[in-house]
């Protein structure tokens, strides 16, 4: 399997940035540009990650293709196609957005997001992205959020089937959908469920835990990898079993280098524990 994170060395050129990339302990990488990105700028990067033998995982979009104000929704449908174009391109493992909120805040909770309403637009949306953009090389995936689709394994099957394209696949985000107590506590049983069901299709997975606070009523917090209840031994093992070798487990959510440096040393620690090499 393949492990990477956030960069934050400074870089001047490509290779400076695939080495930064392999110093940090990284053997997969998110793409540094989006696709406003001159090409000779973009062949530059994807000539150093594969000299450096990088994955490059991921190419991020990360807007709301539910938002009701229908000039912004065209907007980030556009960026979707590009994107998904760009990671098309550079033979990302995925190019991942969320599926999308009817809330005000582009990523938030709504009464809306989880209807039928919501699941048949998600799909509709979904299959005009991949029918524009016509990836050979790459997948389309959702992230899994806590209050919209696809908010379970079942769900996320649900839209595997409904959108019905070769080229849409799974994405895992562990802690965005430890969405109780009940889940938090038995982490490795939903881990488990995860790659039971959607293991070979999945491309990407992101590496962060969470906490369970002791104020009332329920308050779950994002923490650093190592400081919550995600059990990353079953995390990392059930990722290292899929047949896909080029599968990534990438540290995100964190604002400091030292985080970044601790959940790696943490991960790395559970990994050679359980005969895992990253």
């Amino acid at each position: 399997m393949r492990f990477g994170g956030q960069i934050f060395k400074k870089w001047d050129s490509p290779e400076q940035w695939a080495l930064a990339a392999r110093e940090a302990g990284y053997s997969a990488v998110y793409f540094p540009v989006d696709h406003r990105a001159d090409t000779a700028v973009i062949d530059g990067y994807v000539r150093a990650a594969k000299d450096a033998d990088l994955v490059i995982c991921e190419i991020g979009v990360w807007n709301n293709l539910l938002d009701r104000d229908e000039a912004k929704r065209a907007a980030n449908f556009e960026r979707s196609v590009r994107q998904l174009e760009l990671a098309d391109y550079v033979r990302a493992n995925c190019c991942v957005n969320i599926a999308g909120s009817y809330s005000d805040q582009w990523d938030g909770p709504h009464p809306e997001n989880l209807t039928k309403r919501a699941f048949d637009e998600i799909v509709s949306i979904t299959q005009h992205i991949i029918d524009t953009a016509k990836p050979q090389r790459t997948y389309y995936t959702l992230e899994p959020m806590p209050w919209m689709y696809p908010d379970t394994a079942d769900s996320y099957l649900e839209l595997i089937r409904a959108v019905d394209r070769p080229a849409f696949a799974a994405h895992v985000d562990i802690v965005n959908i430890l969405s109780s107590p009940q889940l938090c506590y038995r982490s490795g049983e939903v881990i488990n469920e995860w790659f039971d069901k959607l293991g070979p299709m999945i491309r990407s997975c992101h590496a962060k835990d969470i906490r369970l606070g002791g104020k009332l009523t329920v308050h779950l917090d994002e923490c650093r990898p190592g400081t919550g209840l995600v059990d990353y031994g079953t995390y990392i093992r059930r990722t290292d079993m899929l047949e896909n070798k080029n599968v990534c487990l990438m540290l995100e959510h964190m604002t400091e280098e030292e985080d970044y440096i601790e959940a790696t040393r943490y991960i790395k620690g559970v990994a050679d524990g359980i005969g895992v090499k990253l």
